[in-house]
């Protein structure tokens, strides 16, 4: 096994002796995802390269103001009408998160997979995984260092973007010593961190506030109190005018409650597959739960999607937790 020196070794390496690249993240991109792979793109624009920014589904739009976001293209209305040999992959935890992008993957492409969860498989054929890191972004900050490149505030917003949402504005347990150093020294580049943290963490969207109204009417606890769920149905989303972007942080509620130790968010979707969103308070590992069902993520956040209805699939996923509690 490499150190995690040896793996940023190797990967600066493979962007160096290459061209023509294809920068991917996972479906439905948060705040981490996006900036990782902008990172990317400003790295390789720095270094020269040719590169293109893909995704299945569109950026979320309080995202858009960062460096190029406007040029990562949505699979589902630009396709690149051709195929790519070299591959780098960020903040997926497994090779299905790139979603449709693997659609435009050449059938022999290399895969330089770049994340930090810790249910990550190692798909790629070079892998920078550092479970410990806060953020994607934060190994980026660590690869980009290792080039001679000059950081600007575009940069550095993007960085400090991925550092802010994975670390629940730096309110998580996975806010280490180095992530707030880290934020520091992006703070010197001209990052404003106050308006980030408005735009990201405090402003919501009407469709955002309706959608969490209907989702807290479902609300549902343990019989002990450890447990809480909320779900959203098709139909909510339509009454509410709401994409899936409108979901983001509502499972924290239930989360949030005084004594519950898991918070979970179902989401059916017409297609007949409910996502589960699994929030943990630090004694349950969600990750663990997730991969129950084929899905991962971190200790205390993860996911998966489970076909079939969502009044069969509710009590299959609570009785999982009951185990772990």
């Amino acid at each position: 096994m490499q150190t995690y020196e040896q793996e940023l070794q190797q990967v600066k390496s493979y962007l160096l002796e290459h061209d023509d690249y294809l920068v991917v993240s996972h479906v439905q991109p948060d705040g981490d995802a996006v900036s990782s792979t902008l990172a990317v793109g400003w790295l390789l624009s720095c270094l020269g390269k040719k590169f293109t920014m893909i995704n299945e589904g569109p950026i979320p739009k309080r995202m858009r103001a960062l460096w190029h976001a406007e040029d990562i293209l949505n699979l589902s209305e630009q396709q690149p009408g051709r195929t790519f040999s070299h591959v780098i992959c960020v903040d997926c935890a497994d090779f299905a998160r790139v979603g449709y992008t693997q659609k435009v993957f050449a059938d022999h492409a290399s895969i330089v997979n770049i994340d930090h969860h810790p249910t990550n498989d190692r798909y790629g054929a070079i892998n920078l995984v550092a479970p410990e890191a806060a953020a994607t972004a934060e190994i980026l900050y660590d690869l980009l260092n290792l080039f001679d490149v000059n950081w600007d505030a575009e940069i550095a917003t993007a960085i400090y973007t991925g550092l802010l949402t994975d670390t629940g504005g730096f309110r998580y347990s996975n806010t280490s010593p180095k992530v707030m150093s880290i934020a520091s020294d992006l703070l010197s580049y001209g990052v404003n961190g106050p308006e980030i943290a408005k735009t990201l963490l405090e402003e919501m969207t009407l469709p955002q506030m309706k959608v969490l109204v209907q989702a807290l009417n479902t609300l549902s606890l343990s019989d002990d109190g450890k447990i809480a769920w909320v779900n959203v149905t098709p139909e909510h989303m339509e009454i509410c005018g709401a994409v899936s972007e409108d979901l983001e942080g509502i499972v924290n509620y239930p989360r949030n409650i005084q004594g519950v130790e898991v918070g979970i968010l179902f989401k059916s979707l017409k297609s007949g597959v409910v996502k589960v969103s699994l929030r943990s308070a630090g004694k349950v590992d969600v990750a663990a739960l997730a991969q129950v069902f084929g899905g991962g993520g971190h200790v205390r956040a993860a996911g998966c999607s489970i076909e079939g209805e969502l009044h069969d699939i509710i009590p299959r996923v609570v009785e999982q937790v009951k185990l772990k509690l």
